[in-house]
């Protein structure tokens, strides 16, 4: 059985990963960072918005909305 990493915005909610790599480029990127999306944050899919997108996330204590397309910019592994 071999470790999980999916893009942020395939992990079901009520699930934990653990951030592995950021895609973005550029601006994006650094408000991840900014954001706390860094190495081995565990990360929480809490909620979808009624239409889907955004999804909210819980991160570093603080729950943050992401558009599915940012969050695919997102490789987390999926823990238990």
């Amino acid at each position: 059985m071999g470790s999980r990493f999916i893009p942020l915005n395939m992990l079901p909610l009520g699930s934990f990963g653990i951030v592995r790599d950021l895609t973005a480029p550029g601006i994006v990127r650094r408000r991840m960072l900014d954001l706390g999306l860094i190495g081995d944050t565990k990360v929480e899919a809490v909620a979808k918005s009624p239409s889907g997108d955004p999804t909210a996330y819980q991160i570093r204590g603080a729950v943050i909305a992401l558009r599915s397309e940012e969050a695919s910019q997102i490789i987390v592994e999926m823990i238990c």
